[in-house]
């Protein structure tokens, strides 16, 4: 059951996980760093020195402190804030609303803010909760991308358009609500999602929490900087090549793309040619399952829908000895990438700590064979199609998005449907490697966060040869529909976050998410957090 339904506890989940991470185990993290001189709002990085108790010491810039949850909540933390009386659903969304407020002028990690509506959720939660009616996410504030319906805002999807008002909650908006989340605001994205930066001519750059220099990724990269930052404690994003994956990665966050129809996609039946899903980003495992069942779900004229699962039940069980197989291989592509040696050490760390959990790692990779890249191409451009439809040509589209159309025009006919007929085969070979090993440890990007204006102005051949340069392996899984965690892995030298990813078969949240609560015990991930630079400018 979850925190805050209809029970004699109504805390529940929240006091059970709460006092797991009081059993935390604090460890020094992968790589530490010393920060740079000069502009603390640039360089909030971390570095990490350990006390004789063996407890890290973070320093941000000048200072050194503790790492500490406390200012930057939790979900869970939040959940137990309420049902315990120590805070109101209104006070933590003004909370939010005015960190928000106080942060977009430089992070910018928001398109749209619902303040009013936001407020009145927030009442209404309230009431809830003392007439002794509990729901799941009751009063916790949420942020969704910009690329689902909320009623009476505008869908851009990270364009210059003006479109109608959406006339109704998307499915995923309307299940948060129902489990009681106030909806704060919608966040930004790149155009169409299309990229791993956030960055657009419609809302300008959304930073990283962690360097004000660098990009949070994309391009679910303004969910991303909004938990990050500590404005809202999860955010729904989307990931369609890597797109929840590779923002949690680049700012320390546990974000998770769920098996295929997981969470609908209504009122689309599918997304981008079934290779997109909805999915999750916070700072803990516990948060982001707790999120993910309230979200999970289907409706009629879904064309997924996977069984369903109970994804916070898994997270303090302990999954049994596991094989991982530890996998730095990347699939075929057009251009070239290499691993950056900090996050392949940060592999290999990683690796150590499954084998203290006494799991058996072994080196193998997935067989990804040479045509997935194209069979991709295929359907994420064809995708493109039915949005630029929507908006109409009126739109002054980027011009890479305008490249990609004409890609997905030509091959939006029998290459289409010739690269969705290989699905089968391309899960029947890429799945053998789970005859070998339960889990594949694989990294989420092979470089660490792009530089904030690294994609600036680069033709469409650039942008893709850059794009595969950072984040070559997140996509296979989104063309087979399985599930996906990235993790946080530590820092490289320069205090920026490096992020690892665990993948499973079909339907294999549960065990993925056991393994990693089972890290987290490790690392105590949230307990390292930016310095606020953002709300200092």
């Amino acid at each position: 059951m979850f925190a805050g339904e209809q029970r004699d506890d109504p805390v529940g989940l929240a006091e059970l996980v709460l006092a797991q991470h009081d059993r935390s185990i604090p460890v020094q993290p992968h790589r530490t760093s010393v920060p740079s001189a000069g502009d603390n709002r640039g360089e909030a990085r971390p570095s990490s020195t350990t006390d004789i108790l063996g407890t890290v010491m973070v320093q941000t810039s000048s200072r050194t402190h503790r790492p500490s949850a406390s200012r930057f909540p939790t979900l869970t933390q939040e959940l137990y804030q309420l049902a315990s009386g120590q805070t109101t659903s209104e006070e933590l969304v003004r909370r939010s609303l005015d960190a928000i407020d106080a942060s977009q002028p430089t992070l910018n990690a928001f398109r749209v803010v619902l303040t009013e509506r936001a407020i009145a959720d927030a009442r209404d939660a309230d009431r809830a909760r003392a007439e002794g009616r509990y729901r799941p996410l009751l009063g916790i504030p949420i942020a969704v991308k910009d690329d689902v319906d909320v009623e009476g805002v505008p869908t851009r999807f990270g364009t210059v358009a003006e479109p109608p008002l959406a006339t109704a909650d998307s499915e995923v908006v309307r299940r948060l609500r129902a489990a009681g989340a106030v909806i704060v605001g919608k966040t930004n994205t790149c155009e169409f999602g299309q990229w791993p930066f956030t960055s657009g001519p419609g809302f300008g750059h959304t930073r990283n929490p962690w360097s004000a220099d660098h990009s949070p990724g994309g391009s679910s990269g303004g969910s991303a900087a909004a938990v990050a930052a500590g404005l809202v404690p999860a955010a729904i994003g989307s990931d369609g090549a890597g797109s929840v994956r590779i923002p949690a990665a680049w700012t320390h966050l546990v974000g998770i793309k769920p098996q295929r129809g997981r969470i609908s996609t209504s009122p689309l039946p599918e997304a981008f040619n079934g290779i997109t899903v909805n999915g999750v980003l916070a700072r803990t495992v516990t948060d982001a399952a707790l999120v993910l069942d309230a979200a999970s779900g289907n409706v009629d004229g879904d064309l997924h829908q996977p069984p369903p699962i109970r994804a916070s039940e898994h997270v303090a069980r302990a999954p049994g000895p596991l094989t991982v197989a530890m996998s730095t291989k990347f699939p075929y592509t057009f251009f070239s990438a290499r691993l950056h040696p900090e996050i392949r050490a940060a592999m290999e760390a990683v690796a150590g700590q499954l084998d203290e959990l006494g799991h058996t790692v072994r080196r193998a990779d997935p067989d990804y064979g040479v045509g997935m890249s194209w069979n991709f191409l295929a359907r994420s451009t064809s995708g493109l199609l039915d949005w630029a439809d929507r908006y109409g040509p009126a739109v002054d589209l980027d011009k890479r998005t305008r490249g990609n159309l004409v890609t997905g025009r030509l091959l939006s006919e029998r290459a289409l449907s010739k690269a969705r007929a290989r699905e089968a085969d391309s899960r029947r070979r890429i799945g053998f490697i789970f005859n070998l090993a339960d889990v594949v440890l694989a990294p989420t990007t092979a470089q660490p966060p792009a530089g904030l204006h690294d994609y600036d102005g680069r033709s469409s051949l650039a942008t893709d040869r850059a794009m595969i340069r950072d984040c070559p392996v997140t996509w296979p899984w989104n063309l087979l529909g399985w599930p996906s965690i990235s993790i946080p892995a530590g820092f490289t030298s320069d205090g920026l976050p490096i992020g690892v990813q665990l993948m499973g078969p079909a339907n294999s949240e549960p065990l993925l998410i056991s393994l990693a609560g089972q890290l987290e015990v490790i690392g105590n991930w949230a307990g390292t957090q930016p310095d606020p630079w953002w709300s200092a400018a």
